[in-house]
């Protein structure tokens, strides 16, 4: 697996919206590169909700999200990735009710599909694992 880019919103200290292209001309020339300074774990927590909707160090169900910067209506990340030739998209999005930070936790939406393909769109949560793990070919 590939990952080519991570957008994530409002994950722990990291406010606001952050995109990393990893096809951008500056990583695709050096090949190789750090992730230092403060957001690392953030960076990684992005990719494990992306990808399986949890992550292993906090929790993130319908009535509980610790990973969700705090004072915000909701949080999001996604990751595009490359497998066998292939380019997915994976999504994982929670909201507070109507966007507002005191708003109560609603349902997590997730979504994956193969890019270009949109009859691959998948979005009940039992089937998004399923297809991730199909995609990721473990």
């Amino acid at each position: 697996m590939k990952i080519i880019s991570i957008e994530f919103e409002n994950l722990n200290s990291l406010a606001g919206h952050w995109k990393i292209d990893f096809a951008a001309a500056d990583f695709a020339a050096s090949g190789i590169f750090a992730i230092i300074g403060a957001g690392k774990t953030t960076i990684l927590d992005a990719v494990c909700l992306a990808l399986f909707g949890r992550t292993p160090r906090v929790k993130v169900s319908g009535a509980e999200n610790e990973v969700m910067s705090k004072n915000r209506g909701g949080c999001m990340a996604e990751i595009v990735f490359e497998n066998n030739g292939k380019v997915y998209l994976s999504r994982f999005e929670q909201r507070r009710a109507r966007n507002r930070p005191d708003g109560a936790l609603q349902s997590v939406q997730r979504s994956v599909q193969e890019l270009g393909n949109p009859a691959t769109l998948v979005t009940m949560i039992r089937d998004v694992e399923a297809k991730v793990t199909e995609y990721l070919g473990m």
